[in-house]
């Protein structure tokens, strides 16, 4: 599509973060142009593992999950299908003594946080989870946890966001963006010119050079999970599992396919596509047979990998820009993403609205990347820089 376009918002990235907040924008009655360069939800969203789970994440990563665990919760309502979303719980493992001790200091760490997690040692683990092999130590179990169909979910926020009212434009890649006195100007590869008030930069992987444009470099590495998923089996696996230190995570569908996970994919040539290790399948599948002895004799069949962003800290970026007024990023969710990124969409759209969120999102910024200043140079403490921050972020929300 070739041509002129204004709407209110334009979303650069039609992952879950993207979607998610074009569907939120519309439910706002706000008019939204969501882009991207190939198929929304193809990318990380669409082919990551399908964990949707709160245990293991950092504290100031809980908020934001248990908001967008209210909205897992109702996902038929909100995109019309339940894309396969089992509360099945999480149970992380433990290997080794120092391992539980970690499990359990994390218990302790986010004991206000809602997550209800019950830590068991090897005989009580044992006893209730009997297909567990010999040999762990213990284990901590989150009953509200549980997994999803990414190909499914990834897909089905982009359709609901049309079914609402939101242009979608597929393998429409955004080539640039500028930003005028009456707002930004978005040109595509398809010489399509759009015209926006505000602007989500949610490209994932692909989103620092939209940063970087505007005069803000942000960290962002990529890196290529890879999973594995297997023959139907009888029923084996009642919960999603994980382990302490990431050796292996699993889950079984109602198929009886078990899809595995613990490695990385080998980058090609071209750093946006990578393939499965054989080395790396093996790897995964001799752990799975150990850990889980009803695996040894499981056929793998399918075999994928997928391009995710990646911080130095693990934590995700969201939120307005430090050098641009109207531009809001969101991402950068290092191998994370999944559960949190439908609650991701509402908190953009509130921020667009609003300029602001009553959901905390202060650790995600990306001031948190710019250089320290100078002791000896003039300029705000952090204290007023943080406050400032704040009022300019309550300011940028869409006029109401």
């Amino acid at each position: 599509m070739s041509g002129r376009l204004s709407v209110d918002v334009a979303i650069i990235g039609g992952g879950l973060a993207g979607s998610s907040a074009a569907l939120a924008l519309r439910g706002m009655g706000i008019s939204v142009a969501l882009f991207d360069q190939g198929f929304c939800g193809a990318q990380a969203s669409g082919v990551n593992y399908g964990g949707v789970r709160r245990q293991g994440r950092p504290p100031e990563q809980l908020p934001l999950a248990a908001r967008a665990a209210g909205v897992w919760t109702r996902l038929r309502g909100l995109i019309g299908i339940d894309g396969e979303y089992e509360r099945s719980g999480h149970l992380k493992l433990a290997q080794t003594d120092a391992d539980m001790a970690a499990l359990e200091a994390y218990a302790e760490t986010v004991s206000g946080y809602g997550l209800d997690l019950q830590l068991m040692g090897s005989a009580a683990l044992r006893k209730r989870f009997p297909w567990i092999g010999d040999g762990m130590v213990g284990g901590s179990y989150c009953p509200s946890d549980g997994h999803a169909n990414p190909r499914l979910v990834a897909t089905a926020f982009p359709a609901a966001a049309r079914r609402a009212g939101a242009q979608v434009f597929e393998q429409t890649a955004v080539v640039g963006v500028t930003r005028q006195a009456e707002g930004f100007w978005l040109e595509t590869a398809t010489n399509l010119r759009v015209r926006a008030g505000i602007v989500l930069n949610t490209a994932g992987a692909w989103a620092a050079p939209f940063a970087e444009s505007f005069g803000e470099p942000l960290p962002l590495s990529r890196i290529y999970p890879s999973m594995i998923v297997t023959e139907p089996l009888p029923p084996l696996m009642d919960v999603n599992i994980g382990m302490e230190g990431g050796a292996i995570y699993a889950r079984q569908v109602a198929r009886g396919n078990c899809v595995i996970g613990g490695e990385r994919g080998l980058v090609l040539a071209d750093p946006d596509f990578s393939r499965p290790s054989s080395d790396g399948a093996r790897a995964i599948m001799n752990r799975a047979a150990r850990f889980f002895p009803a695996l040894q004799h499981a056929h793998a069949i399918r075999f994928w990998t997928g391009t995710e962003g990646a911080t130095p800290d693990k934590n995700p970026i969201i939120g307005f820009s430090t050098t641009t007024p109207g531009l809001i990023h969101a991402f950068g969710f290092t191998g994370a993403g999944f559960q949190i990124t439908p609650g991701v969409g509402e908190v953009l759209a509130e921020l667009v609205r609003d300029g602001y969120s009553p959901t905390p999102i202060t650790a995600f910024s990306p001031a948190r990347f710019r250089p320290a200043r100078s002791p000896a140079s003039p300029g705000l403490t952090g204290a007023q820089d943080q406050n400032n921050q704040q009022k300019s972020e309550q300011r940028e929300g869409f006029p109401s």
